[in-house]
């Protein structure tokens, strides 16, 4: 089981940082989840004895909640308020993930428009077992929204845990032949960048690296200032071995990051990645600044 728990946590996270996804609930069973592998029960300390009183606190808010849609099966509040409530009591290991799927099943359905209750509902399903149930999710997401991020990484990462790759690169190969239509009746409907690095990251899962770099650097070509593809094809280059061809790569990648995912380029780089300090160039349109001198008196 843990094996198992760990392949779905590498799939998860992988993808979501090269995908560059800001989606807040997104990863939060994966997160569950690798909380929960922690070995062993140390001596309380006064934070263990705090977190005690905190898990109470949960449960008797878990109640309440429950109480409140005892008689008001469709309250909004309560039915938030309880998967939250469930959510940190999973981290303490006081529920189940299967404790949340109510909820969001109920959620999901008053909110078809805000995905991000049925991504985490299609994930909870992928953990406990229901892999059809996830998968008919994540296919009623992208009924109404194909370009839908969160949850096309969803159902490639539950093909590939059923080792059904073919499965995945079809379903992200038409996602991209469908985009040029897409996006022209209604623009920014599928973002073919973040599709391009999730095909990528299959092929190099499938251990075909030559069309993952292929991918990635046709995504290159077409934004040069994108620090995703750059790193997503560092990382296939040292896994292959070809570690003087990625150590550049990381380079331009670490420049070209948000600073909030530098320390992380460089973690999997291996921490030795030294950035390079380019000197911003003069527009040729911009006149030369000379010092400024006084007349001779």
């Amino acid at each position: 089981m843990v094996d198992k728990r760990r392949g779905f946590i590498g799939v998860v996270l992988v993808l979501a940082m090269i995908a560059f996804v800001g989606f807040s609930m997104g990863p939060l069973i994966s997160g569950i989840v690798q909380n929960n592998q922690s070995k062993g029960q140390p001596t309380p300390t006064p934070t263990q004895s705090a977190q005690t009183g905190k898990q109470s606190d949960l449960q008797a808010q878990a109640r309440g909640y429950e109480l409140v849609l005892q008689r008001e099966p469709d309250n909004e509040t309560a039915l938030k308020g309880l998967l939250q409530s469930r959510l940190q009591l999973i981290q303490f290991k006081q529920a189940e993930v299967k404790d949340v799927i109510e909820p969001l099943e109920k959620l999901a359905k008053k909110h078809p428009e805000d995905t991000q209750y049925s991504v985490l509902l299609a994930q909870a399903k992928a953990y406990t077992g229901d892999q059809e149930g996830a998968a008919q999710t994540y296919r009623t997401i992208l009924a109404s929204q194909p370009g839908d991020i969160q949850a096309l990484q969803g159902l490639a990462n539950l093909f590939i845990q059923q080792k059904r790759p073919e499965a995945a690169i079809g379903l992200l190969q038409d996602t991209l032949k469908a985009a040029a239509n897409a996006n022209q009746t209604v623009p920014n409907t599928i973002n073919e960048m973040s599709v391009q690095l999730i095909l990528g990251q299959v092929y190099a899962q499938d251990k075909r690296y030559d069309e993952a770099i292929a991918i990635y650097d046709e995504a290159i070509k077409n934004n040069e200032q994108d620090f995703r593809p750059v790193f997503a094809k560092a990382l296939v280059l040292k896994e292959q071995g070809n570690v003087g061809e990625a150590e550049p790569l990381f380079v331009k990648a670490v420049d070209l990051a948000p600073a909030v995912y530098k320390d992380q380029i460089q973690k999997q780089a291996g921490g030795n990645i030294t950035p390079s300090k380019s000197v911003e160039p003069v527009s040729p349109n911009t006149p030369e600044t000379k010092p400024e001198t006084k007349p001779a008196p």
